[in-house]
């Protein structure tokens, strides 16, 4: 049975632009080796690999949560023409919890990230899209609870039936 959500892996062109963008995020730089021979190349099932794996642990979260980043040397990474596409089978976004999602969009606009789309209110939550690296969804999810806030109204759900 899972216990929890431990990383997830993104390959990458840009470490260090993929890192900036984390770092926004709260996540820190932890460890980087790279990964190559036989080994690795029968796990990953990608011949001949040799890449940086990066690992960037969320401070402060338990628990302990990564974002892995693959910065591939040989062979050469695989772009996805698709990327953008959020109605091409299989991974879609990920979602990282935040507590003040008006507040983060704002900060993040100034440091140059942008947004897929505006804020969204849908099934007691406020979410937005942002454009990751090499294009990747990320998306950010604030929970509400009506019941608990004095005088709030929960905001009008989005239609399901539009996705």
């Amino acid at each position: 049975m899972v216990k929890h959500f431990d990383h997830v892996t993104i390959v990458v062109r840009d470490i260090e632009a993929a890192k900036q963008f984390f770092s926004l995020l709260g996540f820190e730089h932890d460890q980087s080796v790279v990964i190559s021979g036989e080994q690795f190349a029968g796990y990953m099932g990608v011949a001949g690999i040799e890449a940086e794996h990066v690992t960037l642990v969320l401070a402060g979260a338990d628990p302990r949560m990564e974002v892995q980043l693959l910065g591939y040397r040989q062979p050469d990474p695989i772009p996805d023409p698709n990327i953008n596409d959020l109605n091409k089978v299989g991974f879609n976004h990920i979602c990282f919890a935040v507590e003040d999602l008006e507040g983060e969009v704002k900060r993040l606009r100034a440091a140059g990230i942008s947004t897929r789309n505006e804020i969204l209110d849908f099934h007691g939550r406020k979410l937005v899209f942002l454009r990751g690296p090499e294009g990747i969804t990320v998306e950010l999810s604030e929970r509400y609870d009506s019941v608990n806030v004095a005088g709030a109204t929960p905001p009008r759900e989005a239609d399901a039936s539009q996705y």
